[in-house]
């Protein structure tokens, strides 16, 4: 049942919220209304009719959700944006060009951020019904919120051409979560492009990904193909990975707004031990209790053993390190064919064959 207070002063409530935001961990808060994205639906509609989303099939069937957030929630009256920073220590992608290392993203060195952002905007949601009543829904990536869409309408950022938030205070590394509310909050300004003539992020891309500014081909894109992609990666595609085994920084790390990023306010995102560039040939020999021993806590274990094993061994046959043969002659023969196949190449590679 819905709680309401309606005798209760309203008028302070936003800047009680945003400082409260702040003590929990959060970077930024914006607001917006669930109606802001008139033009989402037909952009949505016509990224999956092209077949940019690859088989991330959820896309395509809660469609109608996540173009219109209304819709997911018709009860709400506001929609509370927050930016959670994670900016890295150190220039993200300083491991690519050590090849018998692997390089992990940065948002998944360290603590899975589902866990963390989640229980910020829960302990957030619950003080925001203690002190202005309403009822309230918090989201986090998993659900089918268009939230960078909801960013740009709420003012907190705007979409690259890289097609991820950016803002002139965060840069673009931040993480984003939502509380949905029937609270009626005054909304903010939407954010403006700022990119300009720049195309850092567009020309940074290791597999051509973008088939224009703010527009971008999953089926093309590191990030989707180490993570969501089932099977094996077209050979074209998986020789430009070369040693990233679990997503890619490239176009956030070209990204100039990022001389504005803030640390990040939580050190369980800093890289857990050797996650920010570990060993390849360490990682090759793990068995599957090993991997979920490695990676327990961390995103890396929801794609699961076969495909990260899949992703280390292409990242093998891309090093160019003649040692690493007999690590990826290992594998030859696997039992799961994917794996078995990537061995191969692998080894194909390292022997010039390929």
């Amino acid at each position: 049942m819905p709680i309401s207070i309606s005798d209760r002063p309203q008028a302070d409530l936003r800047g009680r919220l945003e400082a409260r935001a702040l003590e929990e961990g959060f970077s930024a808060l914006r607001i917006c209304r669930p109606d802001a994205l008139p033009h989402v639906p037909a952009a949505l509609a016509e990224f999956v009719a092209q077949g940019y989303h690859g088989q991330m099939g959820w896309m395509a069937e809660r469609l109608h959700w996540r173009g219109d957030p209304s819709a997911l929630w018709p009860q709400a009256r506001s929609v509370i944006v927050l930016a959670e920073s994670y900016t890295p220590d150190e220039t993200p992608e300083a491991s690519v060009a050590h090849a018998d290392l692997g390089t992990v993203s940065v948002y998944a060195r360290g603590k899975d951020y589902h866990d963390i952002v989640k229980k910020r905007l829960k302990r957030l949601a619950r003080w925001l019904i203690e002190q202005g009543g309403g009822e309230v829904k918090v989201f986090v990536d998993t659900a089918p919120v268009a939230e960078k869409p909801l960013g740009q309408a709420a003012g907190l950022g705007w979409q690259g051409k890289h097609t991820n938030l950016v803002s002139r205070e965060l840069g673009n590394w931040f993480f984003i979560g939502s509380v949905f509310t029937t609270l009626d909050l005054e909304p903010d300004a939407p954010e403006p492009d700022h990119c300009g003539s720049c195309r850092a992020c567009l020309d940074a891309c290791p597999t051509g990904a973008f088939t224009a500014p703010y527009r971008m081909d999953a089926r093309r894109c590191i990030s989707y193909l180490t993570i969501e992609h089932r099977g094996p990666v077209a050979s074209e595609l998986r020789g430009k990975f070369g040693n990233r085994i679990y997503g890619c920084d490239a176009c956030l790390a070209a990204c100039p707004w990022n001389k504005f990023a803030v640390a990040a306010a939580d050190m369980r995102y800093a890289a857990r031990g050797d996650l920010a560039a570990p060993p390849l040939a360490r990682l090759a020999r793990l068995e599957e209790n090993g991997f979920r021993e490695e990676f327990a806590g961390s995103p890396v274990k929801r794609i699961g053993w076969g495909r990260f094993l899949r992703n280390i061994l292409y990242a093998i046959g891309n090093s160019g390190r003649p040692e690493l043969l007999a690590v990826a002659a290992e594998r030859l023969e696997d039992a799961d064919p994917v794996v078995a196949e990537a061995a191969s190449w692998a080894v194909g590679r390292l022997k010039g064959k390929l």
